[in-house]
């Protein structure tokens, strides 16, 4: 009989005997995002799997230490995903237990018009007015103007994502925070490893929100995480988290505290099993330690990854500089950005579509994704929402309909970003 060891190492054989075939131009997808993954990947989900580890426990409680001491923070919480990341984090406000400043229904959250709507929905499911806010051309981000122009008697928080890797005025965000007292989550699901002014994003807010789908910068397959260095916030996200409960203890832990008995909240006789009290009405949203034990493997080739989307980034931003027609990203002055994508915005004065740049560029089998949903007060999922607008949303209008992206994750090589350059090069010279 094989034991663990034996199965493990035919596992890492497997892996090596499925190459990946050459790149070849015109044949060989070049996609916008994905995985990267290896034979310890691949090995450590096995291994999880023998184990029957099919419920958070040892690997998920790790890489919640090791993924919070990444970001220097206290307290890191694993979800199911990213979007329940963002429900986790705003619903976590708006908890009795925060007195005169938790979050109300009909309390505003300032957010960003134009991105994808897992920032905006929790603001939406839980009862407040989003108040959107246009984005600048080139960065894609909200200005600490804007944000400013947008507080209102009624805000209370403010919910923005870094778009594609691209960092925010985080610091100054923060400090219009702390100057009117709101809250701020920053969304970092598409920018781990970005800094502003010399610090990661997702440490400049009260919470912050990380997804591991298999798009962004780590994976897990599915998966999030809450992070934050408040440990009464941290407190309550791992309460909603686990179906409201009071209790802390882990799943299958007895009187872990010494106080199981000992407790009288509500209108609950005293000594009722803390285990089955319920201080906030919750979820369940927990991932499991197969997610974790592929999140620990990724989380070792973080800055490896985040090197190869810098070098793939800096590779397009060169070797398209200057062509006609094409409005070119820029990196938030003050930033570090690790890049989720590259933009691209075809300008008025182009001469072509970014529908025809697009069939262009996907005849030759590379990938394009849209400026994720544009403008989102566009969508019928939201012409029925009480939101507020500050300003007009003339540059949300503009990426819905002449904006898009390409790859730069570390899947792509830099032959394969030679030809996306090339190919965009001879697209732009056809039409001159």
């Amino acid at each position: 009989m094989a034991d663990k060891r034996q199965i493990l190492d035919l596992v890492a054989e497997y892996h090596h005997d499925r190459e990946a075939k050459p790149f070849t131009p015109g044949v060989t997808p070049l996609l916008a995002s994905g995985a990267v993954l290896d034979e310890t990947d691949r090995v450590a989900l096995v291994e999880a799997a023998l184990d029957l580890r099919i419920a958070a426990g040892v690997s998920s409680r790790r890489f919640e230490r090791e993924f919070g001491a990444y970001f220097g923070l206290r307290k890191a919480h694993l979800t199911n995903s990213g979007s329940s990341a963002n429900l986790l984090a705003l619903s976590a406000l708006t908890s009795p237990q925060l007195e005169e400043h938790r979050l109300r229904p009909g309390d505003e959250v300032i957010t960003v018009a134009a991105g994808f709507p897992t920032t905006v929905n929790p603001i939406v499911q839980n009862g407040f007015v989003p108040v959107f806010v246009d984005i600048e051309l080139g960065t894609y981000n909200a200005t600490p103007d804007r944000v400013a122009a947008a507080i209102g008697p009624r805000t209370k928080a403010i919910m923005m994502a870094h778009s594609l890797g691209n960092p925010f005025a985080a610091r100054e965000v923060a400090d219009l925070a702390e100057q009117h007292g709101l809250f701020l989550i920053e969304d970092t699901c598409d920018a781990v490893g970005s800094r502003y002014d010399g610090d990661l994003v997702g440490t400049f807010g009260d919470l912050a929100t990380v997804s591991f789908y298999p798009a962004h910068h780590i994976t897990m397959g599915e998966g999030g995480c809450v992070l934050t260095d408040n440990l009464a916030l941290a407190r309550l996200v791992e309460s909603m988290r686990d179906w409201g409960r009071d209790c802390w203890c882990e799943p299958g832990e007895d009187n872990r505290c010494f106080k199981r008995f000992d407790h009288q909240l509500g209108t609950l006789p005293a000594g009722y099993d803390h285990k089955y009290i319920f201080s906030h009405v919750g979820y369940n949203l927990k991932s499991t330690d197969l997610q974790a034990a592929l999140g620990l493997t990724q989380l070792a080739r973080i800055e490896e990854f985040g090197v190869a989307r810098k070098r793939n980034w800096k590779l397009l931003r060169d070797g398209l500089d200057g062509l006609p027609g094409l409005l070119l990203p820029e990196a938030t002055l003050g930033s570090d950005p690790s890049w989720f994508g590259f933009v691209l915005t075809v300008l008025p004065s182009a001469g072509y579509t970014r529908q025809e740049l697009v069939a262009f560029l996907e005849g030759r089998r590379i990938a394009t994704r849209r400026f994720f949903g544009g403008n989102l007060t566009r969508h019928p999922a939201y012409q029925d929402v009480e939101y507020r607008v500050v300003g007009d949303l003339a540059n949300s209008d503009v990426v819905t309909d002449d904006t898009f992206w390409i790859g730069v994750y570390p899947g792509l090589t830099e032959e394969m970003i030679g030809y996306m350059i090339e190919s965009i090069v001879e697209f732009t010279a056809a039409r001159r």
